[in-house]
């Protein structure tokens, strides 16, 4: 099974930044998009940011656009989520996610997810 191990998620002051660390290991298929979700209590996972294999393209969210930068690192199999100028409602545990198709950021097309990480920002 594909493994995904998220990190890097904290507690910071509105207004800072955090990067997130995603590290994929036993990977099956060498050509695969990569990207970030995010999930509260009482709330539908939603999508916050994808990158595709090549790395030239990416999609974000409305609500994270202009403050978070996805990028990846595929010697590293590893995919990273630059969060800058945070808000108290970007609070959340977020997730990383594979999707070898690569044609969908919905939630149901992502083929494996990471156990998340969880960030929290403080008024």
């Amino acid at each position: 099974q594909v493994q995904l191990v998220e990190s890097g998620g904290g507690l910071v002051q509105a207004g800072g930044s955090l990067r997130l660390s995603c590290a994929a290991s036993r990977l099956t298929f060498s050509r695969y998009a990569m990207g970030w979700f995010r999930q509260v209590p009482v709330k539908e996972r939603e999508f916050v940011a994808g990158i595709s294999y090549s790395g030239g393209s990416t999609t974000y969210a409305d609500s994270v656009k202009g403050r978070f930068t996805i990028d990846r690192d595929h010697a590293k199999n590893t995919v990273y989520l630059q969060m800058n100028s945070l808000k108290p409602e970007d609070t959340a545990v977020y997730y990383c996610a594979l999707n070898y198709g690569g044609n969908s950021w919905h939630t149901t097309a992502m083929n494996y997810w990471g156990k998340g990480t969880l960030v929290t920002v403080s008024s």
